[in-house]
């Protein structure tokens, strides 16, 4: 099994999560190369070698309009309070300490909801997968900003400048993630930080209530560093990624990564990522399920689709006989155990059920890994899994629909082509 192993003991941030990530990458300047010619509006990113404490790793600078915008801070999405003004609240890595009062020398910026967001996503052109991935830890940020200032997501808006900064951030991780390809991925407990921070809004609490939202049914601790070490960004990206979080599981590193922060402090400030092969072909799974008998079809199936939109592993209905005789479904989903609060909200807002059942489960995987293939249709991603001594390989869906659309042919007919040319 393919396993990510990240070390968050300074925290996490966006930009440290990629630059931790890139090292694990053969070749991380062509990596970036491919960073920069995805046309993000008015973004370059730089990669730099950066030592702390006395170990080498790389920083990653995103540059807006060619300068780094220090002072937006990963918290990117604000509400849109006043038409002629900003609110720089955060230094760009790991401080709000600095109130900056100043208007931005680029003058005033449009502001974007996530309407914007999805556009702005959708011109990069991205890889489905990693479309769907960036847009859902924007939701994720989104939505603990509507939690923490009270206002619905429709009136949560966001930075021109800061907008790119965080788009940049989160398209790198989700791309890096969807390139490594990982089985599962583990973090260790979330360092927070301690303290307060000052932003527009007043003297806030580290973790700040965006990030301690995002961070519910996280394991996280603070220690005597002072500062913000999670940003909402960082805090996203994490929930949406890990499959788990605890100790380094058991495994054969063969790639380490450092991320390293922007500030100093007697601590290394970095992410590290390790990536090797697991051991361990099992992992624990929740199971939330609940039985409802006054939902149509139609319903039912939109509340699935929401929980899969949501980050469920896995959502399916069974037909059951209720009390009074009643026609029902069974409503069962599995996810992972750091997404039961999301998986909770979903399953109430989106049934009628009165009660969710949860049932810790453990699965036993194969191993599992992604290989692309260059043929005359295109790249075809096909998936591989072994063990308990069985071999398995099939082709991405997603690929074989494009073919056989492209090429007025059903999916079957894509198979034997595909058969052709790959067993050559």
């Amino acid at each position: 099994m393919k396993t990510l192993y990240l070390d968050c003991g300074m925290g996490a941030a966006g930009d440290m999560l990629t630059a931790a990530l890139l090292e694990l990458m053969p070749e991380p300047d062509k990596f970036v190369e491919r960073l920069n010619a995805l046309g993000i509006p008015e973004v370059k990113f730089r990669k730099e070698k950066a030592i702390k404490c006395g170990i080498a790793g790389t920083h990653m600078s995103v540059l807006v309009h060619g300068e780094e915008e220090e002072c937006y801070g990963n918290e990117q999405i604000r509400e849109h309070e006043h038409e002629h003004t900003h609110e720089h609240e955060h230094e760009h890595e790991h401080t709000h300490e600095h109130e900056h009062e100043h208007e931005h020398e680029h003058g005033h910026h449009h502001h974007s909801g996530m309407h914007d967001i999805e556009h702005i996503v959708s011109d990069l052109k991205l890889p489905e997968r990693v479309e769907k991935d960036v847009l859902a830890v924007y939701r994720l940020i989104a939505e603990a900003e509507s939690r923490a200032h009270g206002v619905p997501v429709s009136d949560i808006h966001f930075h021109e400048v800061g907008t790119m900064d965080a788009v940049a951030d989160i398209t790198a991780v989700c791309l890096l993630v969807n390139e490594l390809a990982p089985d599962e991925v583990v973090c260790s407990p979330i360092q927070v930080g301690s303290g307060k921070v000052r932003c527009a809004h007043g003297t806030l609490p580290v973790p700040a209530p965006a990030t301690a939202f995002i961070l519910q049914g996280v394991p996280t601790y603070s220690t005597d560093i002072k500062g913000e070490l999670c940003t909402p960004t960082g805090a996203a990206l994490l929930k949406h990624f890990v499959t788990r979080f605890g100790n380094m599981p058991l495994m054969k590193t063969e790639k380490i990564g450092y991320g390293m922060g922007k500030k100093d402090f007697e601590v290394t400030n970095c992410v590290r990522a390790m990536l090797g092969e697991g051991e361990d072909k099992t992992d624990t799974v929740l199971e939330l399920s609940c039985n409802v008998d006054d939902m149509t079809a139609e319903e039912v199936g939109f509340a699935a689709e929401r929980l899969f939109e949501g980050g469920a592993n896995e959502v399916f209905t069974i037909p059951i006989g209720m009390k009074k005789s009643r026609p029902g479904t069974l409503l069962r989903v599995l996810c992972k155990e750091g997404d039961r609060e999301k998986m909770l909200s979903l399953i109430f807002k989106y049934t009628s059920t009165i009660g969710v059942r949860e049932t810790p489960t453990r699965r036993y995987i194969l191993d599992r890994k992604i290989e692309k293939l260059e043929t005359p249709y295109g790249v075809v991603r096909r998936k591989l899994s072994s063990g308990y001594g069985v071999k398995r390989a099939k082709y991405e869906y997603e690929d074989l629909a494009k073919i056989a659309s492209e090429r007025g042919i059903g999916i079957e007919e894509v198979k034997k082509l595909l058969e052709g040319v790959t067993e050559r």
